[in-house]
């Protein structure tokens, strides 16, 4: 019988290892292959050796030309993907972790509606209302403003949650939804009074995209990223006690209520960077853990991480579709995200309630 689980143990994590293994492959691949997409074809060879060369590991033998479109909008533009990729992901297979729902993301709590609606406040009214801020805090205005109103959502949702009993999932979950019709209607006035050039830029930014990436965003964006890529992680222990209930986990001797409102707070600082340097790109948080969740198991040790991987995998893929689709013209990637998402939801949907009838 011990022998039994030891081996089934040993073979669940053999075909971890050697899934993250073909995830991290599959995601240099991806990314070297993004770098030479665009109406400038660049082979792989050449992406390859502008890759290594930035990273200080050989000389390039490109030509001068080659290594500016890499350096300069190919190579942050992929970058910038995977982070924010990875990132969506990841706060996606918390969320779904902490209320015990694979149909969970971070829309559900109001963390999306209120980045999205302090960056629109920040489009629209910038040069009048907010210009102090570009003044006080440059480049890192944008996704400053994303990170406090999804702050701001989450400390609402979560004051509204909770009670001296504790915090209820269910009255989270129902406040955050409040809270995302509330900010859509708050977007919907701002956007009616954008000038053109505004809606513009607040069209195009609904529906996602990377590309107004440089090394200023990727460096901005990720030195808020990294906190959730790293800290969550830790927490998979914390998740997976989770899932047997919150009074099982405390009786485990884990501080529920300190885990919920760390998870929570990470996720903010995730998903308002997300927002602010991406737009709005929907389904990765939800579909990127759910096939992890059914390839892999529930162990968020191994959840987790995955899922940061597939999900850099997964944008990378999209943005190299969105640039080539109707080239010359880029489809924003919002858009092939949630065409690849929402047949998905549908799906998981459908699937979940006839299990339930069983």
């Amino acid at each position: 019988m011990i022998s039994t689980v030891s081996e089934q143990l040993t073979a669940r994590e053999l075909k971890v290892r050697a899934s993250l293994i073909v995830l991290v492959i599959a995601l240099f691949f991806s990314l070297v292959l993004s770098v030479g997409v665009g109406p400038m074809q660049i082979s792989m060879a050449d992406s390859l050796s502008v890759i290594l060369a930035h990273s200080g590991m050989i000389e390039s033998d490109a030509s001068a030309a080659v290594e500016s479109v890499v350096e300069s909008i190919r190579l942050p533009r992929s970058i910038l993907g995977v982070l924010v990729g990875a990132v969506l992901a990841v706060c996606g297979a918390a969320m779904q972790g902490l209320f015990r729902n694979p149909l969970a993301d971070p829309g559900l709590i109001g963390v999306t509606g209120g980045a999205s609606l302090a960056a629109v406040a920040l489009i629209v009214l910038g040069g009048t209302s907010f210009s102090f801020m570009y003044q006080l805090f440059g480049p890192y205005t944008l996704m400053i403003a994303a990170f406090t109103g999804a702050f701001i959502t989450t400390l609402i949702v979560s004051k509204v949650a909770t009670t001296q009993f504790g915090t209820s999932v269910t009255s989270m979950l129902l406040a955050g939804i409040a809270i995302g019709i509330i900010t859509g209607a708050a977007v919907g006035l701002l956007t009616y009074a954008a000038d053109d050039g505004q809606l513009r830029t607040l069209t195009f930014w609904s529906m996602g995209s990377l590309g107004g990436a440089t090394w200023e965003t990727v460096l901005a964006a990720g030195s808020l990223i990294i906190f959730p890529l790293v800290l969550l992680p830790r927490h998979a222990k914390n998740l997976n006690a989770l899932l047997l209930g919150e009074s099982e986990a405390r009786h485990l001797g884990i501080d529920v209520e300190k885990v919920k409102r760390q998870i929570i707070m990470l996720t903010a600082i995730g998903v308002g960077a997300a927002v602010a340097v991406s737009g709005m790109i929907g389904f990765v948080g939800l579909i990127v853990p759910h096939i992890v969740r059914l390839v892999l198991g529930p162990d968020h040790r191994y959840l987790l991480i995955a899922s940061a991987a597939l999900g850099a995998l997964f944008l990378l893929v999209a943005d190299m579709i969105s640039r080539t689709i109707i080239a010359p013209a880029e489809l924003p990637i919002g858009l092939i995200t949630t065409i690849i998402g929402g047949p998905f939801f549908i799906t998981m949907v459908v699937y979940r309630a006839r299990s339930n009838a069983l």
